[in-house]
């Protein structure tokens, strides 16, 4: 990059590094208090399981339909409130960032207490520490920012001339840089860029495929002028007219077009030097809310990454805790009703490691639209039929019994299990659950959180066998 013209103070972007996810331990936590709750599900089933006999309705049917009306009667009544919107300003996404700072500690202290090796906790901190030191000098960044770039390079001798065409009463700085690749393997623009206030991008025509390729990966939200430089044998309005249909730009993105044998520079750039002028202040505070906004989604990410390995050790415990309950199921019918209970085991400690403000019934509301849309979708039948080609093709000796009850009933928490991690990330944030988007969105979510499940259906059954077999031993007394 060459040095910026001196039309302004100058300003150094500060690059973002990513925070590696640390080590995970498993999350703690009492179980245990859920169990009263089951037996009154449990409970429950023992009338719905009478009801399936007079109604001469297959076990099955008679299971599945239990399940739900379990589900509807624990996961009791639906709060419904919309959320309080958030402060679009620069305090409120600072104020959100500490929290997500605050959110990683909770987390990362958590890990690095039973984990060896944890120091990269202290690293992925200093690294978000370093990133919000990074966003706050930006923010008190004086004056304008105008990032300078193309896929050519922009002749020296009409460097002066720019400057000069954008100079006015707000302070400017100029950031050139090398010409943009013309070819990329994930078309990111470089992080100055991104920092800037607004993008004067040089153009000539005909225009190329890379320029084609940066247009398109332009930042959301980045004010762009296309400064396109023609010959004196193009019409000046076709021209506007083609670039604007081929280019589908934005309603932040304009067109200047410059004919340089007949037309000054200044003129052609009078339109930006009039916004920069009239609406400095309005450009400082889009680009302090934007940046703000992109560490934000950057954290999430990786906060959200973090949650769902976490997450991953709650589901694999639970499952198995929840197998366990429909083998020791009195009633073979109970053994489906007992799944009412999956959503129960990891509630609470999902909305701690989602830090959702949301109370156990609403908690419980939102829960029980995914568990119906579970079975209105068949995965419990799925599962059991899946077990059963085992047993019938290849000869599957260990699932015998209610094992085949059991995994499914460990198969259906993982779903479920998963839908609601998607369901509370989200909501981040929201007070209260939208009870109507949820009902609306949950086969969805359900359906999606099944296909991912049977991708590792192969691993599933090798967890699922090597638990049984410690079941039977226990039972033997081996």
């Amino acid at each position: 990059m060459t040095p910026p013209l001196p039309s302004g103070p100058d300003t150094t972007a500060s690059a973002f590094p990513p925070s590696p996810p640390p080590a995970l331990r498993l999350l703690g936590g009492g179980v245990s208090r859920w169990w009263p709750l089951g037996l009154a599900v449990v409970g429950g089933g023992v009338v719905l399981d009478g009801l399936g006999h007079l109604s001469q309705l297959p076990l099955a049917s008679a299971g599945t339909g239990a399940l739900g009306l379990a589900a509807l009667w624990w996961f009791g009544r639906r709060p419904a409130g919309p959320p309080s919107p958030g402060r679009e300003d620069v305090t409120g996404w600072l104020r959100r960032l500490d929290a997500l700072q605050g959110q990683f500690l909770t987390l990362e202290a958590e890990t690095s207490g039973t984990v060896a090796g944890g120091s990269g906790a202290g690293v992925g901190a200093l690294e978000r520490t370093r990133a919000l030191e990074a966003q706050r000098r930006l923010i008190e960044r004086p004056g304008l920012t105008i990032g300078v770039a193309g896929t050519a390079p922009f002749a020296e001798e009409r460097r002066p001339l720019l400057a000069e065409g954008l100079r006015g009463s707000a302070a400017i700085t100029l950031n050139w840089a090398h010409p943009l690749a013309s070819w990329s393997t994930d078309w990111v623009w470089p992080e100055p860029f991104q920092a800037a206030e607004v993008l004067l991008y040089w153009l000539r025509t005909p225009l190329t495929a890379a320029d084609l390729r940066w247009l398109e990966a332009l930042p959301d939200g980045l004010p762009a002028w296309l400064l396109v430089e023609h010959g004196a044998d193009q019409d000046p309005e076709a021209l506007r007219q083609e670039l604007t249909a081929q280019l589908a730009l934005r309603c932040d993105h304009s067109l200047l077009l410059w004919e340089p044998a007949t037309t000054p520079l200044a003129a052609v750039l009078a339109p930006l030097a009039r916004q920069l002028g009239r609406d400095a202040a309005s450009l400082r505070r889009q680009r302090q809310l934007r940046g703000l906004r992109s560490l934000h989604d950057s954290w999430q990410a990786d906060l959200e990454t973090l949650r769902r390995q976490r997450f991953q050790l709650l589901q694999q415990r639970t499952q198995w805790l929840v197998a366990a309950g429909v083998v020791a199921a009195p009633l073979p019918s109970l053994d489906v009703v007992v799944l009412a209970v999956a959503n129960g085991l990891m509630l609470q400690e999902m909305a701690r490691l989602w830090q959702c403000p949301w109370s156990g019934d609403q908690l419980r509301a939102a829960a029980t639209e995914l568990a119906k849309a579970s079975l209105a979708l068949g995965v419990v039948e799925w599962s059991t039929q899946m077990l059963c080609s085992l047993i019938r093709l290849h000869g599957a000796t260990w699932l015998v019994g209610s094992a085949v009850q059991a995994l499914s009933a460990a198969y259906l928490t993982r779903v479920v299990g998963r839908a609601m991690a998607d369901v509370l990330a989200l909501s981040a944030g929201v007070r209260e659950p939208d009870l109507e988007r949820i009902k609306r969105e949950a086969p969805l979510l359900v359906a999606r959180a099944a296909e991912a499940e049977k991708l590792d259906w192969n691993g599933f059954l090798q967890q699922g066998r090597q638990w049984w077999s410690a079941q039977r031993l226990a039972a033997t007394g081996g």
